[in-house]
């Protein structure tokens, strides 16, 4: 056989997924069972797989670069002592005592383990090439789970099982939805990465959902129950009376609740809205709020 990185089209430089790839695109255009009447694109299929066999596995890879085997995979008998090889040698690179003979199965058999390139190559099975999609799905649709059907592009249709709780950028696997094996192997998967949207109302933290709840002026001041929107409907929310604007409170097990695992909460920060319009009423209100009840909220921190 040729030089192996010759074979595959390669530097000595070259890396291990520079090896799959080249040796992927060879394979998949001289594979037999795509030229089933072509000699010379049989032998071609057989010479890549046996480079890739040695170029694959670091140890043969390394005993190549330095000279100690062929690109056959052979010993290489260097003259003279002191190399491993040598005349000089006690031991040999394949295992078993000094001056033991080798068949070419014995050797092959080390190198290659049962797989040993030329007509073994041509059988040789690889999983096919990985996919890689995206998805965009809605916030709700991330929290709570669904299913969504896409189309990919060699126009076949699949309904993809979204879990509650997944996150953005998070990869779902569809199994055997890749590019087709080599050599009778099993089809590569799609790799299926998640983009959640936004949402007008809810952040997400992991588990923890976070919404801002407008409240009335009066509501801070007494206190009250209102409706707070949750994954998958409302419930009622008790707002302390006297409550300040900022003030966060906790509604447990209301966040996001991913399959398996404990539900997360919802934090709700208050924030205080002033009515749209400002009457004569209000402003007398608040004149005799702040004449009979002075208060400094800022404190000496603020003062210059």
């Amino acid at each position: 056989m040729r030089d192996p990185y010759s074979v595959l089209g390669l530097s000595k430089t070259a890396s291990a997924a520079d090896i799959k790839k080249s040796y992927r695109r060879l394979a998949k255009k001289y594979h037999p069972d795509a030229n089933s009447d072509d000699k010379k694109a049989a032998e071609k299929f057989s010479e890549a797989s046996a480079a890739y066999e040695l170029l694959s596995d670091k140890e043969k890879r390394a005993q190549f670069d330095r000279g100690e085997i062929d690109a056959e995979g052979n010993p290489v008998f260097h003259p003279g002592a002191g190399g491993p090889f040598g005349a000089g040698a006690q031991g040999n690179p394949f295992g078993g005592e000094a001056g033991q003979n080798f068949s070419a199965e014995d050797i092959f058999s080390s190198i290659f383990g049962n797989q040993r390139g030329g007509a073994r190559a041509r059988t040789m099975r690889m999983k096919g090439e990985d996919r890689h999609y995206s998805l965009k799905v809605d916030f709700m649709d991330a929290v709570n789970g669904a299913t969504r059907r896409i189309t990919l592009p060699n126009g076949k249709s699949l309904n993809v099982k979204i879990p509650a709780g997944v996150r953005d950028g998070q990869v779902i696997r569809l199994k055997g939805q890749g590019e087709p094996g080599i050599g009778g192997g099993p089809a590569g998967d799609a790799m299926v990465t998640i983009e959640v949207g936004s949402h007008p109302l809810f952040e997400r933290d992991g588990k923890t959902l976070k919404l801002e709840l407008p409240i009335t002026l009066y509501e801070a001041v007494l206190g009250g129950k209102v409706a707070v929107p949750v994954p998958g409907g409302s419930v009622q929310m008790r707002i302390p009376a006297g409550s300040s604007g900022g003030r966060v409170l906790r509604l447990k097990g209301k966040g996001v609740h991913p399959k398996g695992g404990t539900p997360g909460d919802l934090m709700v920060k208050l924030r205080i809205a002033m009515p749209p319009k400002t009457t004569p009423e209000l402003e007398d209100l608040m004149k005799k709020l702040a004449r009979d009840n002075p208060y400094n909220p800022r404190g000496a921190h603020y003062e210059s």
